[in-house]
């Protein structure tokens, strides 16, 4: 078993895991608690791809512009409740792996849009967690539903392996 996987190490990982779920908690539960709207967040990141050095690539502009900013209020849920969605998942340890992705994705997300704050950090904490492998969860829910799930899908949900059921 590599280092970072052991249970010892994964207490470790699990500290940070949790500290990175408090991080999303404390992002999200206003947004989702209030009105939030994040079209003035893109109009401001679309004003920053401009200048002789840009905070924001053309490109992302581009997008954000004719298809994040004209769908404001579906992306702004997206945000709000994918923030509340990575906290869960990251202080439980319940699918763990997709809520790291998640995670990632926003934070990268808010870097290209041209904002710096908190989000190099979380990010690297996420892609840290994530080079963990089972280790990020081994002190979470995932330890026992992935297991349980695997088993589930191998047997077919029915109880019976799937191979003796296939033999007769």
């Amino acid at each position: 078993m590599k280092w970072w996987k052991t249970p010892k190490a994964a207490v470790a990982w699990t500290f940070l895991r949790i500290w990175l779920g408090i991080q999303w908690i404390e992002a999200g539960w206003h947004k989702v608690a209030g009105d939030f709207d994040a079209s003035g967040f893109m109009a401001g990141a679309i004003a920053k791809a401009g200048g002789e050095h840009p905070a924001v690539q053309g490109w992302y502009a581009a997008f954000l512009e004719n298809i994040a900013l004209p769908n404001a209020g579906l992306f702004s849920s997206l945000v709000e409740w994918g923030e509340i969605l990575v906290c869960i998942g990251l202080i439980l340890g319940a699918a763990t792996t997709p809520a790291l992705i998640a995670g990632a994705f926003m934070n990268l997300n808010f870097l290209m849009a041209g904002t710096t704050s908190t989000n190099p950090i979380l990010y690297t904490v996420a892609i840290i967690l994530l080079f963990t492998g089972s280790g990020a969860y081994y002190w979470g829910v995932d330890r026992f539903a992935i297991p349980y799930i695997k088993d589930r899908m191998h047997k077919g949900g029915h109880g019976k392996d799937k191979k003796a059921t296939l033999s007769h």
